[in-house]
């Protein structure tokens, strides 16, 4: 990991001394502090970077974010950080591949998985389809308590069930 270098420490508040900006690129390739952390895995500096307002969809060379970068290292708690600060789930790199395309390319199964549920479950809530709502901040799938049955219309089956089992 990139953080466990004191380099890398010393690289950033020089960095940060020198006056550069949060957005500013930091390599020849476009990518900004937030780019680095999350291709790192360090979900701790990327939070730092996301409280001092960093662009969490600020594209560089390869047209990537710092969530493409997340999906490629496989880390899903910089995913987490990313999705939860609204990072633009859907925006694709040069190639035309979104992050979760990237997860799954380079075998990242569970987070390939994270992002598509978070994808799909926006997609649900913007077309408002009942039954499903982002209710925690995971983003995970949880049913809409308005599309859940009425107490009476579930006690009505649950009776008609118990005399159809008692033979009446």
């Amino acid at each position: 990991m990139l953080l466990d270098c004191p380099f890398f420490f010393f690289f950033f508040s020089n960095l940060f001394e020198a006056g550069t900006g949060v957005n500013a690129p930091a390599d020849a390739f476009g990518q900004s502090p937030a780019h680095l952390a999350a291709c790192g895995g360090e979900a701790f500096f990327l939070l730092w970077q996301l409280q001092t307002g960093a662009n969490l969809n600020q594209q560089d060379c390869l047209g990537e974010a710092p969530i493409h970068k997340a999906a490629k290292a496989g880390s899903l708690e910089c995913l987490a950080l990313l999705v939860a600060g609204d990072a633009k789930i859907d925006l694709c790199n040069n190639s035309g591949q979104t992050a979760a395309d990237l997860a799954l390319a380079y075998g990242f199964l569970e987070c390939a998985k994270f992002l598509t549920t978070i994808q799909h479950t926006q997609t649900m809530k913007l077309r408002g389809q009942p039954g499903y709502s982002l209710s925690d901040k995971h983003g995970l799938l949880r049913e809409d308590p308005a599309a859940q049955k009425h107490p009476s219309e579930t006690s009505r089956s649950i009776s008609r069930k118990r005399r159809r089992s008692d033979g009446v």
